[in-house]
Protein backbone atom coordinates (compact mmCIF):
# COMPACT_ATOMS: atom_id res chain seq x y z
CA UNK A 1 0.00 0.00 0.00
CA UNK A 2 1.00 3.44 -0.68
CA UNK A 3 2.00 5.58 2.14
CA UNK A 4 -0.50 8.02 3.01
CA UNK A 5 0.70 11.97 3.07
CA UNK A 6 1.45 12.92 7.11
CA UNK A 7 -1.92 14.93 6.48
CA UNK A 8 -3.80 12.19 6.07
CA UNK A 9 -2.44 10.79 9.35
CA UNK A 10 -3.03 14.43 10.96
CA UNK A 11 -6.84 13.94 9.77
CA UNK A 12 -7.47 10.93 11.40
CA UNK A 13 -5.47 12.14 14.99
CA UNK A 14 -8.11 15.00 14.90
CA UNK A 15 -11.37 12.49 14.46
CA UNK A 16 -9.48 9.90 16.95
CA UNK A 17 -9.11 13.11 19.18
CA UNK A 18 -12.24 15.22 18.94
CA UNK A 19 -14.24 11.37 19.18
CA UNK A 20 -12.43 10.43 22.81
CA UNK A 21 -13.02 14.06 23.93
CA UNK A 22 -16.97 13.44 23.13
CA UNK A 23 -16.79 10.17 24.45
CA UNK A 24 -15.27 11.60 28.00
CA UNK A 25 -18.33 13.66 28.34
CA UNK A 26 -20.60 11.04 27.95
CA UNK A 27 -22.40 8.99 31.24
CA UNK A 28 -22.68 5.46 31.10
CA UNK A 29 -26.28 5.41 29.54
CA UNK A 30 -25.05 7.92 26.66
CA UNK A 31 -21.94 6.01 25.76
CA UNK A 32 -24.08 2.83 25.27
CA UNK A 33 -26.22 4.54 22.52
CA UNK A 34 -22.76 6.55 21.18
CA UNK A 35 -20.44 3.08 20.83
CA UNK A 36 -20.54 0.08 19.25
CA UNK A 37 -18.09 -2.30 17.72
CA UNK A 38 -15.99 -2.30 14.70
CA UNK A 39 -15.95 -3.15 12.54
CA UNK A 40 -19.32 -4.13 13.11
CA UNK A 41 -21.16 -5.15 9.92
CA UNK A 42 -24.07 -4.51 9.04
CA UNK A 43 -24.75 -2.14 11.61
CA UNK A 44 -21.46 0.38 10.50
CA UNK A 45 -22.96 0.01 6.53
CA UNK A 46 -26.41 0.70 7.51
CA UNK A 47 -27.17 4.28 6.51
CA UNK A 48 -29.90 6.17 6.36
CA UNK A 49 -31.10 9.84 4.62
CA UNK A 50 -34.85 9.83 4.86
CA UNK A 51 -36.33 10.94 8.38
CA UNK A 52 -35.65 7.91 11.03
CA UNK A 53 -33.82 6.70 13.28
CA UNK A 54 -30.25 6.43 12.60
CA UNK A 55 -29.34 4.92 15.18
CA UNK A 56 -26.46 6.08 17.63
CA UNK A 57 -26.96 9.23 20.20
CA UNK A 58 -28.61 11.87 18.86
CA UNK A 59 -28.01 15.89 19.86
CA UNK A 60 -31.28 16.21 21.25
CA UNK A 61 -29.93 13.85 24.57
CA UNK A 62 -27.16 15.43 24.71
CA UNK A 63 -26.12 18.63 27.09
CA UNK A 64 -25.41 21.94 25.14
CA UNK A 65 -21.38 20.93 25.69
CA UNK A 66 -21.37 17.49 24.63
CA UNK A 67 -23.47 18.71 21.20
CA UNK A 68 -20.75 20.95 21.14
CA UNK A 69 -17.96 18.09 21.31
CA UNK A 70 -19.84 16.23 18.04
CA UNK A 71 -20.22 19.16 16.24
CA UNK A 72 -16.24 19.56 16.78
CA UNK A 73 -16.15 15.82 15.60
CA UNK A 74 -18.22 16.73 12.74
CA UNK A 75 -16.38 19.19 11.77
CA UNK A 76 -13.15 17.23 11.49
CA UNK A 77 -14.76 15.16 8.64
CA UNK A 78 -15.40 18.23 6.32
CA UNK A 79 -13.72 21.60 5.21
CA UNK A 80 -14.78 24.69 6.25
CA UNK A 81 -17.06 25.03 3.63
CA UNK A 82 -18.27 21.51 4.26
CA UNK A 83 -19.20 22.48 7.45
CA UNK A 84 -20.80 25.26 6.29
CA UNK A 85 -22.96 23.32 4.04
CA UNK A 86 -23.08 20.87 6.76
CA UNK A 87 -24.74 23.21 8.92
CA UNK A 88 -27.29 25.05 6.59
CA UNK A 89 -28.82 21.66 6.17
CA UNK A 90 -29.49 21.04 9.50
CA UNK A 91 -30.60 24.23 9.87
CA UNK A 92 -32.57 23.64 7.16
CA UNK A 93 -35.06 21.76 9.30
CA UNK A 94 -36.61 24.67 10.92
CA UNK A 95 -37.18 26.38 7.23
CA UNK A 96 -38.83 22.47 6.71
CA UNK A 97 -40.69 22.70 10.09
CA UNK A 98 -42.15 26.33 8.90
CA UNK A 99 -42.95 25.21 5.24
CA UNK A 100 -45.17 21.95 6.39
CA UNK A 101 -47.12 23.93 9.10
CA UNK A 102 -45.48 22.98 12.26
CA UNK A 103 -46.06 19.41 12.35
CA UNK A 104 -45.63 16.92 15.83
CA UNK A 105 -46.16 13.02 15.85
CA UNK A 106 -46.95 11.40 18.85
CA UNK A 107 -44.07 9.32 19.62
CA UNK A 108 -41.99 10.99 17.74
CA UNK A 109 -42.40 14.85 19.04
CA UNK A 110 -41.53 17.78 15.70
CA UNK A 111 -41.42 16.54 12.51
CA UNK A 112 -38.15 18.43 11.86
CA UNK A 113 -35.89 18.68 13.80
CA UNK A 114 -32.29 20.43 13.51
CA UNK A 115 -31.13 18.28 17.03
CA UNK A 116 -32.33 15.31 15.70
CA UNK A 117 -28.97 14.32 14.03
CA UNK A 118 -26.85 11.07 15.42
CA UNK A 119 -23.21 10.24 16.16
CA UNK A 120 -22.30 6.37 16.53
CA UNK A 121 -18.56 5.70 17.16
CA UNK A 122 -17.54 1.98 15.96
CA UNK A 123 -14.53 1.01 18.19
CA UNK A 124 -11.64 2.55 20.19
CA UNK A 125 -10.60 6.26 18.38
CA UNK A 126 -7.45 5.25 20.21
CA UNK A 127 -6.46 2.27 18.93
CA UNK A 128 -6.36 3.39 14.90
CA UNK A 129 -8.51 0.52 13.74
CA UNK A 130 -12.49 2.63 14.02
CA UNK A 131 -15.12 4.82 12.34
CA UNK A 132 -17.63 6.78 12.62
CA UNK A 133 -21.07 8.67 11.95
CA UNK A 134 -23.00 11.76 11.76
CA UNK A 135 -25.87 11.29 10.37
CA UNK A 136 -29.67 12.66 10.47
CA UNK A 137 -32.34 13.47 7.80
CA UNK A 138 -30.44 15.03 4.45
CA UNK A 139 -26.90 14.30 6.12
CA UNK A 140 -24.99 10.90 5.89
CA UNK A 141 -21.70 11.30 6.62
CA UNK A 142 -19.03 8.26 7.32
CA UNK A 143 -15.58 7.85 8.10
CA UNK A 144 -13.46 4.56 8.53
CA UNK A 145 -9.81 5.20 9.74
CA UNK A 146 -7.07 1.81 9.69
CA UNK A 147 -3.41 2.07 10.55
CA UNK A 148 -3.85 5.22 12.25
CA UNK A 149 -4.81 6.90 9.01
CA UNK A 150 -8.80 8.08 7.24
CA UNK A 151 -9.15 5.11 4.96
CA UNK A 152 -12.53 5.91 3.51
CA UNK A 153 -14.92 8.94 3.73
CA UNK A 154 -17.68 7.73 1.74
CA UNK A 155 -20.71 7.14 1.63
CA UNK A 156 -21.04 11.00 1.82
CA UNK A 157 -24.82 12.10 1.55
CA UNK A 158 -25.66 15.45 1.63
CA UNK A 159 -29.40 17.29 0.89
CA UNK A 160 -31.32 20.30 0.85
CA UNK A 161 -35.47 20.48 1.22
CA UNK A 162 -36.02 23.06 0.04
CA UNK A 163 -32.68 23.59 -2.35
CA UNK A 164 -33.28 27.45 -2.48
CA UNK A 165 -35.47 29.18 -0.19
CA UNK A 166 -36.02 33.63 -0.16
CA UNK A 167 -33.85 35.80 1.55
CA UNK A 168 -35.01 39.35 2.25
CA UNK A 169 -33.44 41.55 -1.14
CA UNK A 170 -34.03 38.95 -3.58
CA UNK A 171 -31.14 36.43 -2.72
CA UNK A 172 -31.58 33.18 -2.33
CA UNK A 173 -30.57 30.68 0.59
CA UNK A 174 -29.10 27.21 -1.74
CA UNK A 175 -26.94 24.89 0.14
CA UNK A 176 -26.13 23.20 -2.67
CA UNK A 177 -26.23 25.35 -5.25
CA UNK A 178 -23.00 24.45 -7.11
CA UNK A 179 -23.90 21.10 -7.60
CA UNK A 180 -26.96 21.90 -9.46
CA UNK A 181 -25.98 25.05 -11.39
CA UNK A 182 -22.72 22.79 -12.69
CA UNK A 183 -24.58 19.46 -13.36
CA UNK A 184 -27.23 22.27 -15.64
CA UNK A 185 -23.81 23.96 -17.53
CA UNK A 186 -22.61 21.16 -18.04
CA UNK A 187 -25.85 19.03 -20.19
CA UNK A 188 -26.58 22.45 -21.83
CA UNK A 189 -23.53 22.35 -23.50
CA UNK A 190 -23.74 19.26 -24.67
CA UNK A 191 -24.11 18.75 -28.27
CA UNK A 192 -26.30 16.45 -30.21
CA UNK A 193 -24.91 13.32 -30.36
CA UNK A 194 -23.24 13.82 -26.37
CA UNK A 195 -26.46 15.26 -24.96
CA UNK A 196 -28.11 11.47 -27.08
CA UNK A 197 -25.06 9.39 -25.12
CA UNK A 198 -25.80 10.90 -21.86
CA UNK A 199 -29.47 11.33 -21.46
CA UNK A 200 -30.91 8.06 -19.34
CA UNK A 201 -34.32 8.86 -19.66
CA UNK A 202 -37.02 11.66 -20.50
CA UNK A 203 -38.13 11.45 -16.64
CA UNK A 204 -36.31 11.94 -13.93
CA UNK A 205 -36.22 8.79 -11.15
CA UNK A 206 -38.01 10.14 -7.68
CA UNK A 207 -34.71 9.71 -6.41
CA UNK A 208 -31.03 8.93 -6.44
CA UNK A 209 -30.88 5.67 -8.12
CA UNK A 210 -29.20 3.35 -5.51
CA UNK A 211 -30.61 4.68 -2.89
CA UNK A 212 -28.80 4.07 0.69
CA UNK A 213 -27.48 0.40 -0.54
CA UNK A 214 -24.68 -0.75 1.87
CA UNK A 215 -23.48 -2.32 -1.50
CA UNK A 216 -23.96 -0.99 -4.81
CA UNK A 217 -26.05 -3.21 -7.06
CA UNK A 218 -28.72 -4.02 -9.49
CA UNK A 219 -31.44 -1.80 -10.25
CA UNK A 220 -33.32 1.50 -9.48
CA UNK A 221 -33.72 1.47 -5.32
CA UNK A 222 -36.01 3.53 -4.03
CA UNK A 223 -35.53 4.31 -0.11
CA UNK A 224 -38.03 3.09 2.33
CA UNK A 225 -38.95 5.60 4.80
CA UNK A 226 -39.73 2.79 7.37
CA UNK A 227 -36.40 0.93 6.99
CA UNK A 228 -35.17 1.88 10.29
CA UNK A 229 -37.02 2.39 13.09
CA UNK A 230 -36.32 0.29 16.11
CA UNK A 231 -39.61 0.54 17.70
CA UNK A 232 -42.79 0.76 15.27
CA UNK A 233 -44.57 3.34 17.80
CA UNK A 234 -42.07 6.24 16.63
CA UNK A 235 -43.11 5.74 12.81
CA UNK A 236 -44.62 9.19 12.15
CA UNK A 237 -47.27 7.81 9.95
CA UNK A 238 -48.86 10.78 7.86
CA UNK A 239 -45.04 11.60 7.16
CA UNK A 240 -44.84 7.80 5.92
CA UNK A 241 -47.67 6.96 4.03
CA UNK A 242 -47.10 10.36 2.24
CA UNK A 243 -43.48 9.13 1.16
CA UNK A 244 -44.57 5.34 0.57
CA UNK A 245 -47.74 6.79 -1.74
CA UNK A 246 -45.42 9.16 -4.03
CA UNK A 247 -42.74 6.49 -3.97
CA UNK A 248 -45.33 4.26 -5.41
CA UNK A 249 -46.57 6.52 -8.30
CA UNK A 250 -43.45 7.17 -9.30
CA UNK A 251 -42.77 3.85 -9.55
CA UNK A 252 -46.04 2.89 -11.77
CA UNK A 253 -45.29 5.75 -13.89
CA UNK A 254 -41.95 5.32 -14.90
CA UNK A 255 -42.46 1.63 -15.97
CA UNK A 256 -40.03 -1.40 -16.60
CA UNK A 257 -38.56 0.15 -19.51
CA UNK A 258 -37.79 3.19 -17.95
CA UNK A 259 -36.40 1.87 -14.62
CA UNK A 260 -34.46 -0.08 -16.41
CA UNK A 261 -32.90 2.40 -18.46
CA UNK A 262 -32.07 4.85 -15.18
CA UNK A 263 -31.07 1.73 -13.18
CA UNK A 264 -27.11 1.89 -12.17
CA UNK A 265 -24.67 -0.94 -13.85
CA UNK A 266 -20.72 -1.39 -13.11
CA UNK A 267 -20.26 -0.54 -16.79
CA UNK A 268 -20.79 3.50 -16.51
CA UNK A 269 -23.90 5.24 -18.74
CA UNK A 270 -23.61 8.79 -20.36
CA UNK A 271 -21.22 10.36 -22.48
CA UNK A 272 -17.41 9.82 -21.60
CA UNK A 273 -14.38 12.40 -20.84
CA UNK A 274 -12.69 11.44 -24.12
CA UNK A 275 -16.03 12.76 -26.05
CA UNK A 276 -15.71 16.03 -23.96
CA UNK A 277 -14.73 19.38 -25.39
CA UNK A 278 -11.87 21.23 -23.32
CA UNK A 279 -14.70 23.80 -22.38
CA UNK A 280 -16.78 20.75 -20.73
CA UNK A 281 -14.34 18.76 -18.87
CA UNK A 282 -13.37 21.99 -16.85
CA UNK A 283 -17.12 22.11 -16.05
CA UNK A 284 -17.24 18.55 -15.04
CA UNK A 285 -14.08 19.20 -13.43
CA UNK A 286 -15.41 21.81 -11.58
CA UNK A 287 -18.61 19.83 -10.40
CA UNK A 288 -16.43 16.77 -9.27
CA UNK A 289 -14.23 19.66 -6.56
CA UNK A 290 -18.01 20.89 -5.84
CA UNK A 291 -18.26 17.28 -4.26
CA UNK A 292 -14.59 17.14 -2.73
CA UNK A 293 -14.86 20.47 -1.91
CA UNK A 294 -17.18 18.75 0.71
CA UNK A 295 -14.11 17.05 2.85
CA UNK A 296 -10.79 17.83 4.73
CA UNK A 297 -7.85 18.64 1.76
CA UNK A 298 -5.99 15.34 2.50
CA UNK A 299 -9.30 13.17 2.09
CA UNK A 300 -10.58 15.26 -1.21
CA UNK A 301 -6.48 14.63 -2.79
CA UNK A 302 -7.19 11.53 -1.74
CA UNK A 303 -10.66 10.66 -3.67
CA UNK A 304 -8.99 12.98 -6.54
CA UNK A 305 -6.23 10.61 -7.19
CA UNK A 306 -9.05 7.76 -8.12
CA UNK A 307 -10.25 9.79 -10.57
CA UNK A 308 -7.42 11.22 -12.28
CA UNK A 309 -4.75 10.18 -15.09
CA UNK A 310 -5.95 6.94 -16.42
CA UNK A 311 -9.05 7.31 -14.43
CA UNK A 312 -10.43 10.06 -15.56
CA UNK A 313 -10.91 8.54 -19.23
CA UNK A 314 -13.53 5.96 -17.74
CA UNK A 315 -15.62 9.02 -16.30
CA UNK A 316 -19.06 9.30 -17.64
CA UNK A 317 -22.12 11.66 -17.08
CA UNK A 318 -25.21 11.13 -17.41
CA UNK A 319 -28.63 12.74 -17.07
CA UNK A 320 -32.43 12.58 -17.32
CA UNK A 321 -34.96 14.57 -16.87
CA UNK A 322 -35.46 18.18 -18.02
CA UNK A 323 -32.67 20.85 -18.28
CA UNK A 324 -34.86 24.02 -17.33
CA UNK A 325 -34.65 25.00 -13.80
CA UNK A 326 -37.79 24.13 -11.27
CA UNK A 327 -38.59 20.73 -13.44
CA UNK A 328 -37.49 17.21 -12.10
CA UNK A 329 -34.16 16.40 -13.42
CA UNK A 330 -31.40 13.82 -12.17
CA UNK A 331 -27.72 13.20 -13.11
CA UNK A 332 -24.95 11.06 -11.98
CA UNK A 333 -20.41 10.90 -12.73
CA UNK A 334 -19.49 7.32 -12.84
CA UNK A 335 -16.23 5.60 -12.66
CA UNK A 336 -14.59 2.36 -11.54
CA UNK A 337 -13.97 4.14 -8.10
CA UNK A 338 -16.17 6.69 -8.54
CA UNK A 339 -20.18 7.20 -7.76
CA UNK A 340 -21.45 10.68 -7.54
CA UNK A 341 -25.33 10.99 -8.06
CA UNK A 342 -27.87 14.16 -8.12
CA UNK A 343 -31.66 14.43 -7.91
CA UNK A 344 -34.02 17.22 -7.74
CA UNK A 345 -37.67 16.23 -8.66
CA UNK A 346 -39.78 16.83 -5.17
CA UNK A 347 -41.74 19.97 -4.19
CA UNK A 348 -41.79 20.91 -7.65
CA UNK A 349 -37.97 20.35 -8.42
CA UNK A 350 -36.56 21.77 -4.98
CA UNK A 351 -35.34 19.24 -3.22
CA UNK A 352 -31.83 18.05 -3.97
CA UNK A 353 -30.78 14.79 -2.95
CA UNK A 354 -26.21 14.45 -3.77
CA UNK A 355 -24.24 11.62 -2.63
CA UNK A 356 -20.81 10.96 -2.92
CA UNK A 357 -19.58 6.77 -3.19
CA UNK A 358 -16.73 4.61 -3.79
CA UNK A 359 -18.03 1.43 -5.51
CA UNK A 360 -15.10 -0.84 -4.46
CA UNK A 361 -14.41 1.03 -1.06
CA UNK A 362 -16.96 2.56 0.68
CA UNK A 363 -16.74 2.00 4.29
CA UNK A 364 -13.06 0.88 3.90
CA UNK A 365 -14.10 -2.33 2.42
CA UNK A 366 -11.54 -2.58 0.15
CA UNK A 367 -8.93 -1.89 2.69
CA UNK A 368 -10.53 -3.67 5.48
CA UNK A 369 -10.46 -6.55 3.50
CA UNK A 370 -6.82 -6.25 2.23
CA UNK A 371 -6.12 -5.65 6.24
CA UNK A 372 -7.95 -8.89 7.90
CA UNK A 373 -6.74 -10.79 4.81
CA UNK A 374 -2.88 -10.09 5.86
CA UNK A 375 -2.89 -9.81 9.38
CA UNK A 376 -5.53 -12.48 10.39
CA UNK A 377 -3.59 -15.39 8.49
Amino acid sequence: MTPAPRTAYATAEAMATAASRLLGLLDDGQRQQAVSGFPDEPERSRWFYTPTDHGGLTLTDCTASQRQAALRLLATGLSPAGYHQAAAIMGHELILEALEGWLVFPGWGRARDPLRYAVTIFGDPGTGEWGWRFAGHHLSLHYTITGGQLASPTPSFFGADPAEAPLPGGALLRPCAALEDLGRDLVRSLDEDQLAAALLAPQAPPDIVTGNRPILTGRLWVTRPGERFRDPAMLPRPMLDGMQARLADYEHALGPATIGALSWSAAPAGVGWPQLRPSQREILTALLGAYLGRLPDAAAAAEQAKITGAAAEQLCFAWAGSTEPHRPHYYRIQGPRLLAEYDNTERDANHIHTVWRDPAGDFGHDILGDHYATSHR
